[in-house]
């Protein structure tokens, strides 16, 4: 399979470049700076989002069978990475005639109000009384501004035409690749607290061959 990976360079992105490339696919990578993934056998295509460079990303779409997307913001200079990010590459796989991507999100995003959506569910009904009432709305107290980014994020691709699915992970963790996580459609993972960055990749490349994933959210965790 021919896929475009979008924040290649990133911490989920790094792992998405090499499992796809260890399984057999042909890959282009996205980065802004292409020193942030050196070594890399994927085909680099340099591209800033934040620019919409349309030629870039036409040429990063050529031929792909199908998008992943890393996207998300390091820190608070970063805030509106996701949403306008995505936004540029929808528009492209529009013209390029690529219809499916696969996005990671965030496990608290299913409860952020978006412009058009505002007024989400209260709980996540695979959420416990913990992560309910004491974790969950202290962590999106201080992290308001990016899951607000990500929720905008959403809300653009439900919108869309394009065959998308939204995974959706808790705190990420720099453990290994062990491909023993949970998953759910529609709703978090019960005790779920962490995952690690590997194994979200490999839920993401595995999604892809999951016709029952497209227009669907996907809660993972260990």
């Amino acid at each position: 399979m021919q896929l475009t990976i979008f924040g290649a360079s990133g911490g989920i992105g790094r792992h998405l470049v090499d499992q796809a490339l260890a399984a057999g696919h042909d890959v282009t990578a996205v980065v802004r700076d292409p020193a942030r993934l050196p070594g890399t056998a994927a085909r680099v295509v340099t591209a800033d989002l934040a620019a919409a460079d349309r030629t870039a990303l036409r040429a990063a779409l050529d031929g792909a069978d199908a998008v992943l997307s890393g996207l998300g913001p390091r820190s608070r200079a970063d805030a509106g990475v996701a949403s306008r990010g995505t936004r540029a590459i929808t528009e492209a796989m529009a013209g390029s005639g690529v219809g499916r991507i696969v996005v990671v999100s965030a496990a608290p995003v299913g409860v952020v109000p978006s412009p058009g959506r505002p007024n989400p569910p209260r709980y996540d009904e695979g959420d416990g009384p913990l992560m309910r009432f004491v974790l969950g709305p202290a962590i999106r107290r201080v992290l308001r501004h990016h899951y607000a980014d990500l929720a905008l994020m959403e809300e653009e691709l439900r919108d869309g035409g394009l065959d998308w699915t939204v995974v959706r992970p808790p705190r990420l963790t720099d453990g290994p690749l062990t491909g023993r996580y949970r998953t759910a459609y529609g709703r978090n993972i019960r005790g779920g607290l962490t995952v690690s960055r590997a194994d979200v990749a490999h839920l993401m490349l595995a999604l892809l061959d999951r016709p029952d994933s497209v227009r669907q959210t996907v809660g993972v965790a260990r």
